[in-house]
């Protein structure tokens, strides 16, 4: 490994950007700054841009985690002229990596979109984000007349930021999630083909774009490349981003930042969505391939570290609470099931003894997957499953009427 690729760089919310980064080149909030650490915006054709995206690696940075290349390769030629939507919606409480972004450097995110819009000859541009985040953009594009990309409002709500359900605010709808039975690239707002990418994804497109495959690859591994930004919270710390080359392992990210590892119990890795990991666990790699074998995955890029005094099926609760009133209310699992099982966590949480109690929330959290109109459900359920599992020996305390963490 080297220099280059052990180095993890903060980026807060609310600070400027501190020194050139692949993300956050030095004073880039500026049009003038930006070209000159980056240059001029290239031209690049469709055929060629995939290629590159291809041969990079790189994988959407939303959460779904798509090849970046196949979102663009299948979005139709010919037919009706396609739209571009950049969502950087963050209804992720854990989540500040996108706000990050569009706060340091929003020429870069402005890039992506233009490259992405010209390649697919598209007219219509968006980008939808929450209202705090528009002002940077919007600023930015006073820039840069000839941008024509359209701003939009996200709610500050936890479906807000999915795919369908920006699509539908950016139609003038509500901010909830929409039928999944078609897919966007062939028939999206307003039943045009559209391409909806997070804003991290298009400024690595916008990279790309511009210095090519092989460097993108310089920092990362070889099935990991490239580097990506997180969000990391928790032992009294409140939300910090950072830009990592991804596949760096768990334990080095947090001893790179600050935290030692004696003072964490666990981690939440990949947001509200994801999945708690207990302590020998935090030696994996971030990346797809490198959570996969302890079940979980990278999401959005959120880290939220549980410290050892505090109960990991009391923290569960509470998000699980937060989830099961954020449902769309479209479908019995988010109507019926999330509310059950969030009651059944808390009473094991908070003082219910009942032997029968982790297994009837499991049987729950399978009935609830992959039944409902969107992906919440599942990814509710999987928290849930998660920290019976990474908590199991607080699950026997507590059916005994103790807490391991509160002794």
């Amino acid at each position: 490994m080297t220099s280059d690729q052990s180095t993890i760089s903060r980026r807060d919310h609310v600070a400027g950007p501190a020194g050139a980064t692949r993300l956050f080149a030095a004073g880039s909030a500026d049009l003038a700054s930006h070209e000159a650490a980056f240059g001029p915006l290239p031209a690049m054709d469709l055929a060629l841009l995939i290629d590159e995206l291809l041969q990079s690696g790189l994988d959407g940075r939303g959460g779904a985690g798509f090849a970046a290349w196949q979102k663009l390769a299948s979005v139709p030629a010919g037919g009706r002229r396609p739209v571009v939507v950049a969502n950087g919606a963050e209804g992720e409480p854990l989540s500040q990596k996108d706000a990050a972004l569009l706060h340091n450097a929003p020429h870069l995110v402005i890039d992506g979109i233009l490259i992405a819009g010209r390649s697919l000859g598209a007219r219509e541009l968006h980008l939808y984000a929450g209202a705090k985040q528009l002002v940077p953009v919007a600023r930015a594009l006073e820039e840069r007349r000839e941008a024509r990309i359209r701003l939009h409002e996200a709610p500050d709500t936890f479906i807000s930021g999915e795919a369908t359900a920006a699509i539908s605010a950016i139609s003038g709808g509500p901010a909830i999630p929409r039928d999944r039975t078609k897919r966007l690239s062939d028939s999206g707002l307003n039943g045009r083909p559209t391409l909806v990418h997070n804003v991290e994804t298009l400024a690595h497109l916008a990279l790309i774009a511009r210095f090519g495959s092989t460097w993108f690859r310089g920092v990362g591994t070889g099935t990991a490349p490239g580097s990506r930004l997180i969000t990391l919270s928790g032992n009294s710390a409140g939300p910090r981003v950072y830009e990592i080359p991804t596949g760096v392992h768990l334990t080095e990210i947090l001893l790179s930042t600050g935290i030692e590892l004696p003072s964490v119990r666990a981690a939440l890795v990949g947001g509200y969505h994801g999945t708690w990991l207990a302590a020998d666990q935090l030696d994996a790699p971030f990346s797809k391939e490198g959570l996969a074998p302890v079940g979980a995955r990278t999401g959005a890029g959120i880290v939220m570290t549980l410290d050892s005094g505090s109960c990991g099926l009391a923290a569960t609760a509470d998000i699980l609470a937060y989830l099961s009133g954020q449902s769309a209310r479209q479908c019995g699992p988010c109507t019926n099931g999330l509310p059950a099982i969030a009651r059944l966590f808390a009473r094991l949480a908070y003082g219910d003894t009942n032997v029968k109690l982790p297994q009837e929330i499991s049987r729950l959290a399978v009935l609830v997957t992959g039944r409902g109109s969107c992906a919440h459900p599942d990814g509710t359920a999987r928290l849930a499953s998660s920290a019976l599992m990474a908590f199991a020996a607080d699950v026997e305390a507590h059916l005994r009427g103790r807490c391991e963490a509160l002794r």
